[in-house]
């Protein structure tokens, strides 16, 4: 289990500046990435392997 207490969450540059539906992520987690939804931000995040993630943000970049 990741203690994400101190966690900085940042959204996308290509989310809405106003908020909304926003998916954020919070670095310096080494080996990690936690992910969270901006509009349920008590829900626990999910945390994929650093890895896992990388090959995901790649898959979508496509």
């Amino acid at each position: 289990m990741v203690d994400l207490s101190d966690a900085r969450w940042r959204a996308s540059s290509y989310s809405n500046p106003d908020g909304g539906n926003c998916v954020e992520v919070a670095d310096g987690f080494p080996g990690v990435v936690p992910v969270r939804d901006s509009k349920d931000i008590d829900r626990a995040p999910l945390v994929f392997p650093e890895r896992a993630w990388a090959t995901f943000i790649a898959d979508v970049g496509r």
